[in-house]
């Protein structure tokens, strides 16, 4: 077989050399120790958690060693590829503060290694499958789908393993005669790596998540590039990530029963593989069992479901890393006020067997986030959610920022400030009673106080009221209406002696707190008073007090 003949052949157009390539995309310069990782989605629209997992490890990995983070778009299948699937992937990471030093833009790109989309570097896969042929480690494949049908099942008749290799590689070995025939019919073909695998053998490997293992070694003859020219997967991302200068690709697991593939490919192309951590899929408890997260029974793998409960990117970001790391909560109480990316992120604190996804856990972290926020970030935040949302809100809110943020004050600040909702969707229902247009009272008063004593003791309460009065004074008069109806004045009074009273003065405030917002929970009453002002407190304790 001459082998140099074949390869002009099947590149008469590619007249790229591999010195050719190495000049235009040379070694990075960077400091001992920085990190080179992408992300490398396709553009098919949908983004998802797991998606947002990955990307998190490989930007902490590059940018907390000085490195470099960027973005490759891999397109090489179009049948999959949404129209705006690239500005979903970059709207998706820009939302989360996943900043990328270079790669794919809408309008191009951004970087010394550009084009950073695969079908936009198909001359530089041909020249290296040229390579390979000319070594005799790549062959044209002419079969066609029937026949590679009738392969397969010729294989399940046998029990053999499906797949094109050994004796089902039916054009591994054709004469050169034959492919010239073949190629002036202008008969499509794809482009095999020629595998002197031997899936009988071992091949150890040490992933920096999974640690050491052995895989068997692969013996499948597969497709480097298809019928159009343009490679697959498993050809190009090796090219791409050895001309890119990646040092650690961070990937699912999925990817392992394929990586004997990759790894014999580098070492076909005497290239250097990065290290390569791969991430076990989310998991969510389904009953008794454990099970992946499902696009099409979990709502909270798809970004968007955070986009729309109005969970703050902070808290996502934040339970992601508790799910990457398992130190990251005991870090966080030791660093209450740090910075997420201060956080020293390790692949060895990474669970090899997959995170268990917990909704409540996201929640608690959520609301712990919020409430540590000022009046003005959490108003930006609302203003943003309410904005894609929520008209009726948004207009409520921009109507009258200082009396929003005035609200939103309520209990905010000091070391244990009020934790009254866990997502942006939930404060709508939290600041409800402050609108007149949102006002739906409950009517909720304790059952143990009957209808005519909750009128007397709103009357009383009226009748003392002075928005001028500080908290003291306010709750001092909220004192004496109680004793004056036969009320303790305090709850330690009341317990010592529960038959002397009616009640205490916790059950004169809820009477008042229903009367006023509507319902029994409620932020600090004195302080949504003040706010209300003495016209609407005076409006609504009489409206109560005839519907009492």
């Amino acid at each position: 077989m001459d082998r140099e003949k074949l390869a002009n052949l099947l590149f008469p157009n590619a007249l790229l050399t591999i010195a050719d390539i190495e000049a235009k995309y040379p070694k990075r310069v960077l400091q001992e120790g920085a990190k080179v990782t992408r992300m490398a989605p396709s553009p098919t629209g949908f983004m998802h958690l797991g998606n947002l997992l990955a990307a998190t490890a490989a930007e902490r990995l590059a940018h907390q060693s000085g490195g470099v983070f960027y973005l490759r778009i891999e397109d090489t299948d179009q049948k999959r590829e949404v129209e705006g699937g690239v500005q979903a992937i970059l709207d998706a990471f820009s939302a989360y503060n996943l900043h990328f030093d270079e790669g794919a833009t809408v309008d191009g790109d951004n970087g010394a290694y550009a084009p950073y989309r695969q079908r936009a570097r198909a001359e530089l896969y041909q020249a290296y499958a040229k390579v390979l042929v000319q070594e005799g480690l790549a062959y044209p494949c002419f079969c066609s789908e029937a026949a590679l049908s009738e392969a397969h099942a010729k294989q399940e008749a046998e029990k053999a393993n499906f797949g094109y290799y050994g004796k089902w590689a039916a054009h591994r070995d054709m004469p050169l005669a034959d492919i010239e025939a073949e190629l002036q019919k202008s008969t499509p073909f794809v482009l095999r790596f020629r595998s002197e695998g031997d899936s009988e053998k071992k091949l150890p490997f040490t992933d920096l998540v999974k640690g050491t293992m052995e895989l068997p070694e692969n013996n499948m003859d597969i497709v480097l590039l298809k019928s159009d020219g343009i490679p697959t997967y498993h050809f190009a991302h090796i090219i791409d990530d050895t001309l890119m200068g990646t040092t650690h690709v961070v990937r699912g697991d999925e990817w392992l029963a394929t990586l004997p593939v990759h790894l014999q490919l580098f070492k076909a192309l005497a290239l250097t593989p990065p290290k390569y951590l791969h991430i076990a899929p989310l998991m969510k408890q389904d009953g008794e069992s454990k099970r992946k997260l499902s696009k099409r029974k979990d709502p909270e793998l798809s970004l968007s479901y955070y986009a729309a409960e109005g969970y703050p990117v902070l808290a996502v970001m934040e339970y992601l890393l508790t799910l990457l790391n398992s130190n990251f909560e005991e870090w966080r109480m030791a660093n209450p006020a740090a910075s997420y990316t201060d956080f020293p992120f390790s692949p060895k604190k990474m669970s090899a067997s997959g995170a268990l996804f917990d909704l409540s856990k996201l929640r608690d972290i959520s609301k712990t986030v919020l409430s540590r926020l000022t009046a003005d970030e959490v108003y930006a935040l609302l203003l943003e959610y309410s904005k894609a949302h929520d008209d009726e809100l948004f207009a409520l809110l921009s109507g009258d920022a200082a009396y929003a943020k005035a609200i939103l004050s309520i209990g905010r600040g000091g070391e244990k400030p009020r934790k009254d909702f866990v997502a942006l969707s939930e404060v709508k229902g939290y600041l409800s009673f402050f609108y007149e247009q949102l006002f739906a009272p409950e009517q909720s008063y304790p059952e143990s106080i009957s209808a005519a004593e909750r009128k007397a003791l709103l009357a009383d309460l009226l009748q003392g009221y002075d928005e001028g009065d500080e908290q003291s004074v306010w709750f001092d008069k909220m004192k004496d209406v109680a004793r004056k109806h036969g009320f303790a004045d305090n709850t330690k009074e009341y317990k010592k002696n529960p038959e002397g009273f009616k009640g205490h003065i916790g059950d004169v405030s809820m009477v008042l707190r229903v009367a006023v917002c509507g319902r029994q929970n409620a932020p600090d009453l004195h302080a949504s008073m003040q706010i209300l002002g003495h016209e609407r407190i005076t409006k609504r304790i009489e409206e109560a007090m005839l519907h009492v």
